[in-house]
């Protein structure tokens, strides 16, 4: 394959669309006789709906209906039990959609919304996470088909005679996902057949369950994303405002628009959820761990069973013969969380990274020492090999960038004035991931290429490295090459998401684009009128991979300073070192990148669900009380990323990189702040109050 386009900084190609705000996203599709949908959450935290009273909103100007259970379009109870909406008067959560108005124009639909009437009996609720709570048990599995618990060797008894013991609890919040875009979706029917415009992470998933859900052929089904104002796993799969919408657009015979506001993103499309997690670890004096345990607590709503993967990130980070991770789940009255950038990866690495900075300062080892001297060879976990694993490498690469053995170890060592500096590193590492994916490549008459494949961009310049690989692969210049993405009548692809859209997606493509280019090799006359099309499948190299633990690495650096007076904290710096396989594009990289680190830094200060327990829900649900980091707060961030060639990913040997940048970067502030303070802080966010008064701030 070439390598003319590839590795090369390229602006995104959809960029001017975008600032120019010509670029169509879900409710902006011009329509005619369109319509708008408000949804109206559930008062209640749990019971059951007595009464609906429509008949106040639809005596509203411009209302022209309002669904709920008892005349709601019905669908099928065997998809996805998220989506069985408006089907049934039981109410599981504050907040759980239970009617859509219908109106002539937005305003119209909100305050037909307000208007309506509902009554509710109502029963106790349990909506907080603690570590005894009565209803905690042992689930079959963990996100993404993880085993719930492992074992190896005998932990409780090499824990016992460790020289040194650490031995701490950490504990996170809620967090939310909080796309620019939210969840949104225009819905129209015409003969049968439906079309959504809708803002998801994957378009060909949403097919499914919507044809399902409504009995219908997939074929039947058009669902077109091309441009998606970000999702950081929530859009990861269908989700309400998709079936409402086309619920409303059936049940009124006309177009329907429906956004939910930035208040009701907070909860019923899903959340990180909070976390208690025990990690201890017992080493020698030299800081060589000999028992390592991560117990890990969250929750689940009524509804469905969704198990953080929290402990899992533990399993393969760090050598250790004695081992073992366990993951506990409470089923409370609340929303179902869901994914949110690097599930389990990014809470768990916080618990690890930050004991094992508690392990560094107990044996009085330097941290970035004690990480390199707990490489393993082979994954702890599965016993594989790995593809490649350059931890090592950013580490130490990390720390020349950052002049980290410039650092005094002592904690509170070094001032300026009333602020007090302090130093701190994590690791991190995520899987390296793919899905099989099926794409086409046409050349066309005069000498332009089209390449079509169903992915998702959804703001990480997605279409812009897969055209760059399109081009490589068909050794054309890259003016010449057209790529289509965000469209279910596209070749079928999985979700951005899990860090394996560019890994998976470019797979089909190359596959396709040497195809046609052997196909035109043995072409002979003109191309057709409609041009030369060749498809590609993954499925079957994508199954015969062989055994192998395939992550990315990175290393994170933070500089911090913390008022001794008022305990404010401001990072001044974050550097991050990544071996994350080949670099298609370095300016949307870069962008994936310190975009993660700034989630984790808004993580490590800002970013905390705050539930009343009386009304099972979030108080501060909108970006007013939702702190999140800002651009003063990123003084200065830098990424890098080492040259990584590993031939057992796929023909490009990219690595997914939208996620990794967030998973260690909570921890470095974190173990940044205690340096800063001697303050340890287990539970996040670092807010004054944790810090002020704290010894030995003080």
């Amino acid at each position: 394959m070439s390598t003319g386009a590839v590795g090369q900084a390229h602006p995104r190609l959809e960029g001017p669309e975008k600032v120019s705000g010509t670029a169509r996203y879900a409710v902006e599709y011009p329509l005619d006789d369109v319509t708008y949908g408000w949804v109206v959450p559930a008062a209640a935290v749990r019971g059951r709906i007595t009464r609906v009273d429509p008949e106040p909103a639809l005596a509203a100007p411009g209302v022209l209906a309002v669904l709920h259970h008892g005349n709601a379009p019905r669908v099928s109870p065997d998809v996805d039990s998220e989506l069985y909406l408006l089907q049934e008067p039981l109410v599981h959560y504050r907040g759980q959609f239970v009617a859509v108005v219908v109106a002539a124009s937005i305003e119209a639909a909100r305050e037909g919304a307000r208007l309506v009437r509902i009554d509710y009996d109502t029963e106790p609720h349990s909506t907080v996470l603690t570590a005894d709570h009565p209803g905690l048990y042992r689930p079959d599995q963990v996100n993404a088909g993880y085993p719930t618990d492992t074992a190896e060797g005998d932990f409780d008894a090499a824990f016992d005679a460790a020289e040194v013991q650490v031995d701490s609890t950490y504990r996170t919040p809620a967090y939310h996902n909080n796309p620019m875009e939210p969840h949104a979706t225009t819905a129209q029917w015409h003969d049968g057949r439906l079309l959504v415009h809708d803002s998801n992470q994957g378009s060909t998933p949403v097919r499914t369950a919507l044809a399902a859900l409504f009995g219908i052929p997939e074929e039947s089904v058009r669902v077109v994303n091309e441009h998606v104002g970000g999702g950081f796993g929530s859009k990861g799969s269908p989700k309400a405002a998709v079936v409402l919408a086309a619920m409303a657009a059936r049940h009124v015979g006309r177009p329907v628009r429906l956004a939910l506001t930035r208040q009701q993103l907070f909860g019923p499309i899903g959340y990180r959820t909070p976390t208690i997690q025990r990690v201890r670890l017992g080493a020698d004096a030299d800081g060589r761990i000999a028992a390592v345990c991560h117990d890990a607590i969250s929750q689940s709503s009524q509804i469905t069973e969704f198990a953080e993967q929290t402990a899992v990130y533990t399993r393969s980070m760090y050598a250790g013969p004695h081992r073992r991770t366990t993951h506990r789940l409470a089923r409370l009255d609340v929303p179902t969380p869901f994914w949110m950038r690097a599930p389990g990866e990014c809470p768990g690495a916080y618990a690890l990274e930050s004991a094992m900075d508690e392990l560094a300062t107990a044996c009085g080892v330097d941290p970035v020492e004690l990480r390199i001297r707990n490489e393993p060879t082979v994954d702890p976990d599965q016993g594989h090999p790995f593809s490649s694993r350059n931890l090592v490498a950013c580490l130490t690469e990390g720390a020349r960038r950052f002049g980290w053995a410039e650092r005094n170890p002592r904690p509170c060592a070094r001032r300026e004035g009333q602020w007090m500096i302090g130093t701190g590193v994590a690791g991190s590492s995520y899987p390296a991931r793919v899905r099989a994916a099926t794409a086409t490549a046409t050349a066309l008459p005069g000498g332009d290429f089209l390449v079509r494949i169903n992915a998702a961009d959804i703001g990480t310049g997605a279409r812009t490295a897969l055209w760059q690989v399109a081009a490589d692969a068909l050794d054309a210049p890259p003016e010449r090459v057209r790529i289509l993405v965000g469209d279910t009548d596209l070749p079928p692809a999985g979700v951005a998401g899990g860090s394996m859209g560019t890994s998976s997606w470019s797979w089909a493509v190359v596959r396709a684009c040497q195809g046609l280019r052997d196909r035109i090799a043995h072409h002979t006359g003109e191309l057709p009128a409609d041009g030369l099309t060749v498809e590609a499948s993954t499925r079957d190299e994508v199954r015969a991979q062989r055994p192998l633990s395939r992550y990315g690495y990175g290393a994170q650096f933070a500089e911090v300073r913390v008022d001794a007076d008022t305990g404010e904290v401001r990072v001044s710096r974050l550097l991050g070192v990544f071996a994350v396989g080949r670099i298609v594009n370095p300016t949307t990289a870069r962008s994936q990148l310190i975009g993660g680190m700034t989630m984790g830094l808004s993580m490590a200060l800002h970013e905390e669900g705050v539930l009343d327990e009386r009304y099972g829900d979030w108080v501060n649900h909108d970006l007013a009380t939702y702190h999140i980091t800002a651009c003063a707060d990123v003084e200065r961030i830098e990424a890098y990323w080492l040259p990584e060639e590993d031939p057992d990913l796929n023909p490009c040997g990219v690595k997914g990189i939208g996620e990794i940048g967030i998973v260690g970067t909570a921890a470095a502030i974190a173990n940044a702040v205690r340096h800063a303070t001697g303050v340890r802080v287990r539970d996040l966010p670092i807010r004054l109050d944790k810090l002020i008064g704290a010894s030995p701030l003080a």
